[in-house]
């Protein structure tokens, strides 16, 4: 059982969390001052040390180097005893375990650390066998430039044995690399060691000069520009962008973009800890980012999820700088034109495809991207690939490509290739010309226009898909008298049944403008409940939640919840709907922390 640790906020595997000793320690951290070694056991025995609440205490162990034969590892593993103090247990990823301490320390972590395949079998091996609610040390391996490589993938504990030591040896570290202390002509640095000093002094023959800057400050420096470095990452998880951090940071050093790339093949382990919505914006400035967890869910939600309920032609538009799309004055133009008389649909890198029902929902209207004018052929290749499946998913009787040449058109003509639709191009030299726009005004004479009902109904029902599976749309509803009231993008959903067969007019769900969901009221949760799609549980002990459901009280979960996602909190005194806090498994195993932030309760 987990006494002193708790995460509070996670971005993909980095979390934010803190190590409750007397003198709590905000994590992602360093723990040289906090940490008391109770000693190896290689050497003698020794007894359970007595502890402390002030400090964490790494308990007697047996540390195993990179390589050691599982079979020793076996052999001489540890009993670690149940203590009633802050604690730290020393690990492999294949010694790994739930002992009840919590921190664990991989004793082979440099070993490791500094080949990225190695490194992300042995934090993920690790990071999946250890609870959940327990911090992950790494000691002796961190420096200022693999820092955020390191709690992105998920380290939660530091220390400066390495960047200290580094400096005794004369090598001056910064977060984008390390410098010879002789060849530096002056300080890049204005931390407390370095401030007031200088390099060109010679400390052999100065040696009382209080403004040499000598190895032991250089060591000093390591770990202020160390603790800087956890600063910003610890900023960068409030914020929800450690990884637009890390596609730039991590370019400073070959292995480390390796590192975040072998973690972009590790779907399963990043998506679990993702979450699925955030109000922050998404940084879009390399090719890596086709990679990312919330541009592969996005595509992949959209070509299997999502459901096209218009019956008139599909109109491909490019995306606009301005979000959402509907918003900015190129996509105003389309309206005008268009007059829904089509479907529109927007292409766009790094999203894909984004139907106008979803322009709202993260993170399609919440990325900004580097626009060139060029397309790359990874681009290229995915927006395609996204876009053929979204045909083949969809019926349309014709595609209107209301694209320009550069890029858009090359990629429909690669996917007019393979698919059983005709398509049509509109424009002459740019999207918004008059020719261009009158062009797409032509093509769709004799198109009937759908309403306004047709219109917010079937944008209602594409979120419900979207958010909780293929069909679900149609199932959530299909009992329902389903009215919609307020105006675009506030759109709330009521039950208009007033013939006593469903409740009469009572508000189901709300669509939430800032990420382009629906957020349930409990009747609305209701029906969710009993209806035929999928529906997200989260079963509790019993008792009444009033603001927060505690993990402790999480009897079980859906594996498939993710963090931000809606869920049905259901236990033996109390049905709620709140948004999840945790992921499916973690408010399983996890003994601290939020697990869901409920919105209504009613007593049962």
């Amino acid at each position: 059982m987990t006494d002193y640790f708790e995460v509070h906020r996670r971005d993909g595997a980095a979390r934010l969390g803190e190590l409750r000793l007397s003198d709590p320690l905000r994590t992602p951290a360093l723990v040289d001052g906090s940490v008391d070694d109770a000693g190896s056991l290689w050497t003698s025995e020794r007894e359970v040390p007595k502890g402390y609440r002030e400090i964490l205490t790494v308990l007697p162990h047996r540390a195993f180097p990179a390589g050691t034969d599982e079979r020793v590892q076996e052999t001489f593993a540890v009993d670690y005893p149940d203590v009633d103090y802050p604690s730290a247990a020393v690990v492999t990823a294949e010694t790994t375990g739930d002992y009840g301490a919590d921190a664990y320390i991989l004793s082979d972590a440099q070993g490791f650390v500094g080949h990225a395949s190695a490194f992300r079998e042995e934090i993920i091996a690790a990071r999946e066998a250890l609870p959940a609610d327990t911090a992950l040390y790494l000691s002796g391996v961190a420096t200022p430039r693999n820092a955020a490589t390191l709690v992105y993938a998920g380290v939660d504990l530091l220390d400066a044995k390495r960047a200290r030591v580094r400096g005794l040896q004369g090598f001056y570290l910064t977060a984008e690399g390390e410098y010879f202390l002789e060849d530096l002509d002056e300080l890049p640095c204005s931390c407390p060691a370095c401030r007031g000093k200088r390099v060109d002094i010679d400390p052999e023959s100065e040696p009382d000069n209080p403004a040499v800057f000598d190895r032991e400050d250089c060591a000093d420096h390591n770990e202020y520009a160390l603790e800087s470095q956890l600063a910003t990452v610890r900023r960068r998880i409030r914020d929800g962008r450690l990884r637009d951090y890390i596609e730039g940071q991590a370019r400073h050093d070959q292995w480390l973009t390796a590192a975040f790339r072998e973690f972009d093949q590790q779907y399963g382990y990043v998506e679990e800890r993702t979450p699925v919505v955030r109000d922050s914006e998404l940084a879009a400035a390399t090719e890596d980012t086709l990679r990312r967890v919330e541009i592969q869910r996005f595509a992949d939600r959209v070509t299997s999820r999502y459901r096209n309920r218009f019956s008139n032609p599909l109109v491909l538009v490019p995306c606009s700088a301005t979000k959402p799309y509907s918003e900015s004055q190129s996509h105003a133009q389309f309206h005008d034109a268009v007059q829904y008389r089509g479907h529109m649909v927007s292409m766009t890198s790094p999203i894909g495809v984004v139907p106008m029902e979803l322009e709202l929902t993260y993170p399609a209207q919440h990325y900004d991207s580097v626009v060139t004018g060029r397309w790359s052929e990874d681009e290229k290749s995915f927006v395609a690939d996204v876009l053929r499946r979204y045909l083949e998913r969809n019926e349309y009787p014709r595609v209107i490509a209301h694209v320009p040449d550069e890029g858009y058109r090359d990629i429909c003509e690669r996917v007019a290739a393979d698919v059983d639709v005709p398509f049509e191009y509109t424009v002459d030299e740019h999207p918004t010309t008059t020719e261009s726009i009158g062009n797409l005004m032509s093509t769709l004479d004799g198109e009937l226009k759908y309403s306004k009902r047709e219109r917010q109904h079937n944008t209602i029902k594409a979120l419900a898909d979207y958010q909780f599976g293929p069909g679900a749309g149609d199932e959530l509803f299909a009992d329902v008298e389903m009215q919609t009231t307020s105006r675009y993008p506030k759109l709330q959903v009521r039950d208009g049944d007033t013939d006593g067969d469903g409740g009469g007019d009572q508000q189901l769900a709300t669509m939430v403008p800032q990420y382009g969901v629906l957020s349930f009221t409990l009747a609305g949760a209701r029906v969710w409940d009993e209806s035929d799609a999928p529906t997200k549980r989260v079963e509790i002990d019993g008792f009444v939640p009033h603001g927060s459901v505690l993990a402790p009280g999480v009897v079980d979960a859906d594996e498939d919840i993710r963090v931000g996602d809606e869920v049905v909190v259901e236990g033996p005194k109390a049905f709620a709907v709140g948004r999840a806090q945790m992921f499916g498994s973690e408010m399983v195993e996890s003994t601290r922390g939020e697990a869901v932030q409920v919105r209504h309760v009613e007593e049962v």
